[in-house]
């Protein structure tokens, strides 16, 4: 049976929300490298132990850049899966990317099977970050994984299709992303803890 805690010292938690009040920044995040997006969000950087859901109407239009400062952060002391991406991961661009090939794991899993593997990955505690390509699913496959990278610890992010962004998903951040351009546009869905921003925001295309 767990420590019984008081109600002050929960209360004094900054992880905890409260109805008209922000999550408080904690070392529970990594910083995105896009300073208009790490101020928007209540962590000041994508959360940690939490499933951020990347909605895209194509694949390829600037999300492994948007991701990319946060995953060399991770890659410094901890591992990183890649499970069922479209396409075989190109070990040079990675490498010249910035991320150490024997901090990265390449799981190979059928489209069905794909929400499935993400969460082995989450809830083994042994990754700093998972990124898994889900085409399918619905919100309890999503609550899955956001139970298994809190269990875990973990970065999750679940890069799925815009479509499923009509669909309430329990995730703890949700972007939607848009080329336009050298510009990736980024329109915060979700932000649990924080009112989204009203407008899209816009980094530089990498």
């Amino acid at each position: 049976m767990s420590a019984a805690v008081s109600l002050s010292d929960a209360l004094g938690d900054g992880r905890l929300y409260r109805a008209g009040r922000p999550l408080a920044r904690t070392a529970e995040a990594v910083a995105s490298g896009i300073a208009v997006l790490d101020r928007a969000l209540p962590w000041g950087g994508f959360p940690r132990a939490a499933l951020t859901e990347l909605l895209l109407p194509v694949g390829g239009i600037g999300e492994m850049g948007l991701l990319l400062p946060a995953l060399r952060h991770i890659a410094r002391r901890e591992r990183i899966a890649f499970v069922a991406p479209p396409w075989i991961p190109y070990a040079p661009a990675l490498a010249e990317a910035g991320l150490p090939l024997e901090r990265l794991t390449w799981v190979e899993a059928p489209p069905q099977r794909a929400a499935w593997a993400s969460e082995q990955c989450l809830r083994a505690g042994c990754f700093g970050a998972v990124l898994g390509w889900i085409g399918g699913g619905d919100d309890r496959v999503m609550r899955r994984l956001q139970v298994a990278a809190s269990d875990g610890s973990a970065f999750g992010v679940a890069l799925r299709p815009l479509r499923h962004a009509r669909n309430p998903s329990p995730a703890a951040l949700r972007l939607a992303l848009a080329a336009h351009g050298d510009a990736l546009e980024i329109r915060v869905l979700k932000c649990r803890g924080a009112v989204a921003p009203a407008q899209p925001l816009h980094a530089v295309r990498h």
